[in-house]
């Protein structure tokens, strides 16, 4: 409690000072709008703000859930078989090596400029932070636990539900703490390039009119739909904690 109401406070002081330094004409409302600028673009353009930031939701989700399947599954192979890891892993790994923004014109060649380019884009970027957590988890169980489950005559499954999960699950929901973020980076590079919809559109057709405040505007609800989606595996942290009879490990902000 005493750390929320220390980073709210913290918010709220550098708020009030950009808008000082704006308003004092320290800095440019041209260059950069005030928040009471960008609050108002908020309440004066709703429906086409909303319009857009439900689209770049709905991607971010689905590229986000996808992203978590493929990379835990393949994280899950890449495990249980030492040759199979050393074969893909190098290849895995180059394909993150590669900057994103060179391969996204790719992805348009691929997919075209619709809905499917900018979900596969988001997968791509995100699925290896949950790849990397599951593997390592997995790949982490400790030996003498599952020698125990061994001797005990405990099964395949018992051994994956009791044992070989709590220890995989912190690693893969720090790697999709990442790809939440990352599922919303995919998006959004993808609205850029293929300027259609979304609140990245949004963000380049207002950068092009000079309309800062729009432009900041979308940003901000860009970051709402990031919170919100971190939030929720902070959640499924939380419920796995309970599940397991863990202690809640202590917060980023705690």
């Amino acid at each position: 409690m005493k750390a929320a109401l220390t980073s709210t406070l913290a918010v709220l002081a550098m708020l009030l000072g950009w808008e000082a330094l704006v308003r004092g004409r320290a800095v440019s409302a041209d260059l950069l709008a005030p928040p009471s600028a960008v609050l108002e673009a908020l309440l004066r353009h709703p429906e086409i703000l909303l319009d857009q930031g439900i689209s770049t939701a709905r991607e971010t989700a689905l590229g986000f859930l996808l992203a978590c399947l493929i990379g835990a599954a393949m994280g899950a192979a890449l495990s249980s078989a030492a040759l199979l890891r050393r074969v893909a892993m190098p290849w895995v790994l180059a394909l993150q090596i590669v900057p994103k923004m060179a391969l996204a014109p790719l992805f348009v060649v691929w997919l075209g400029v619709g809905a499917p380019c900018r979900l596969a884009f988001a997968v791509f970027i995100a699925f290896f932070p949950v790849l990397i957590g599951t593997t390592a988890g997995l790949a982490g169980t400790d030996h003498g636990a599952l020698r125990l489950c061994r001797v005990l005559g405990a099964g395949w499954w018992q051994t994956v539900l009791r044992v070989r999960l709590p220890y995989a699950v912190p690693h893969l929901l720090a790697g999709m703490k990442t790809a939440a973020t990352m599922a919303l980076l995919g998006v959004v590079i993808g609205e850029f390039v293929t300027a259609q919809q979304g609140l990245g559109y949004v963000v380049m057709f207002a950068a092009s009119l000079g309309e800062t405040a729009l432009v900041l505007a979308a940003i901000t609800l860009l970051c709402g739909i990031g919170v919100a989606l971190y939030g929720v595996v902070l959640l499924a942290e939380w419920a796995f904690a309970r599940w397991y009879g863990a202690p809640m490990p202590a917060g980023e902000f705690g």
